[in-house]
């Protein structure tokens, strides 16, 4: 197997290019030395783990998806009831089905369990919890009609939910099509509160801890996500590996006139929480208040809206599949958040000598950049191929992964910020060294170098890069190296 060694610098500035068409801005053969430094591209990329969600559709059945947003996250929420129908045995069968179609549609499944609902007519427990013992108890939801939900400080419901956590990550932590799962169940659709409640409050902070630690216990491989409401959990969770959502982007005071979610909320939970720093480990998922027709009718400015979503790291944005105004300035807002929108990497700079001698190393320097505004929080690698003109290929996979990436940052919820959140700068440039000793039995030729950065099993090119030049294959071919024989 060829060895490989790869070093990595951060660079404090990159070298300001003024960029021209086709593949290279600038390409660069000098005696016994290649460089060429890739054209930036503004598409909209669809990459895993990141970008706008489509809810309770996938992407191919969703017809308020429009074709120029891509979606690579298929988000869902259902009851306790829906996912175990008997107790002790899942319903694999829905979840299985989900789970093919959203492959189909090319996306991964996200999704949340949920056990209180507002809905009399719709509970979210399951109905053999009378039969085990467990106790259900009447509430009204904002002076509603009567409702029944699931006690989780009774030992038996708990015990019971507990179980199904269990059960759900036996089954499914790590299946390759989920991409996240949020850590719900507790409060009204699983948000994790109570409010508007006529006489419940949230079950014990030992019991909320013992359900935050049955999921953790669940999901090892699966990321998981903390719903943000009060500050003691949002803490508990995050310091112990999660990532957070919020469901409430948006809210400039829809609620009432003097205060809202993003000014009055958010700045004070996170905080509190410590959870300010989350985002550089684990995913941020923002879901929509109410939808972006409201801010356009309200007259919220996207701008401020959007830039506060990616000031704070965000990954992921969910509109609840709702349509958007057919309003050229307000697509132009969300073209432009979208390429920010998770990871976005660039390949600044590529350079290795010319030649190379079959059996001996071979160096190719790269500089990266990570412009936007969350990390990719999976270790997949870079990889390098050699191609002569008959088809044969040498690929070598580095030890780069492309998580080390970061995104810039700026310090939130200073009083600039809240006025006016700025635009996210970019990351600091970092350059590789990758070296690697060819195969003595490389046969000697002209060989296109191309470069892929794969899935986690190291096969399959996966990530778009903001770079032209991709071709069907995933793969992007930026020089060419002559291989000698060896003497």
């Amino acid at each position: 197997m060829a060895t490989c060694v790869t070093r990595f610098y951060l660079l404090p500035s990159l070298l300001a290019t003024v960029f021209a068409g086709g593949v290279f801005t600038r390409a660069w053969a000098e005696p016994g030395h290649i460089r060429v430094a890739p054209n930036e591209i503004d598409d909209i990329l669809p990459n895993p783990g990141m970008g706008w969600e489509t809810f309770h559709k996938t992407a191919d059945r969703d017809r308020n998806l429009p074709a120029w947003i891509p979606s690579t996250v298929h988000y869902a929420r259902w009851g306790w009831r829906d996912l175990e129908p008997r107790p002790g045995t899942l319903n694999e069968e829905f979840l299985d089905s989900v789970l093919r179609q959203t492959r189909q549609a090319g996306q991964r499944l996200a999704f949340r369990v949920m056990c209180c609902s507002t809905t009399p007519t719709n509970p979210y427990h399951p109905e053999w919890l009378r039969e085990i013992g467990g106790r259900i108890v009447k509430t009204r939801y904002q002076g509603g009609g009567p409702l029944e939900v699931p006690d989780l400080d009774d030992p038996a419901t708990l015990q019971a939910h507990l179980d199904f956590i269990r059960h759900l990550g036996e089954k499914y932590d790590g299946h390759p099509d989920i991409d996240h799962v949020d850590l719900g169940s507790v409060g009204w659709w699983g948000e994790w509160h109570m409010s508007g409640s006529s006489n419940l409050s949230m079950p014990s902070p030992e019991n909320q801890r013992k359900i935050i630690d049955a999921y953790l216990a669940a999901f090892r491989k699966t990321p998981l996500l903390m719903l943000m409401d009060g500050p003691e959990m949002l803490g508990y969770a995050t310091q112990k590996g999660t990532g957070w959502r919020a469901d409430c982007l948006g809210d400039m005071g829809g609620f009432t006139a003097n205060w809202c979610h993003m000014r009055n909320l958010y700045p004070q939970t996170l905080a509190a929480a410590g959870a300010l720093q989350t985002w550089q480990t684990a995913p941020v998922a923002w879901e929509t208040c109410w939808d972006i027709r409201k801010w356009v009718q309200e007259g919220w400015s996207l701008r401020y809206i959007f830039n506060y979503a990616l000031a704070l790291h965000a990954s992921y944005l969910n509109n609840k599949s709702a349509p958007i105004p057919d309003d050229p300035a307000v697509h132009e807002e969300i073209r432009r958040f979208l390429r920010r929108l998770g990871y976005r990497l660039v390949l600044r700079d590529w350079e290795h000598l010319s030649e190379a001698t079959a059996g001996g190393l071979l160096t190719i320097g790269m500089t990266w950049q990570n412009v936007g505004s969350a990390p990719c929080y999976r270790p997949y690698p870079a990889a390098i191929r050699l191609r002569n003109q008959r088809g044969q290929d040498y690929i070598h996979v580095t030890e780069f992964t492309v998580n080390r990436l970061m995104p810039g940052s700026v310090v939130p919820f200073t009083e600039d910020f809240m006025a006016e959140p700025p635009d996210l700068p970019p990351g600091d440039p970092v350059t590789v060294e990758a070296t690697m000793t060819l195969p003595p039995t490389l046969p000697p030729g002209e060989y296109s170098v191309a470069l892929a950065v794969l899935d986690e099993n190291r096969q399959t090119s996966l990530v778009r890069l903001a770079i032209a030049g991709r071709e069907d294959d995933g793969w992007y071919p930026l020089s060419r190296i002559v291989i000698r024989n060896r003497r």
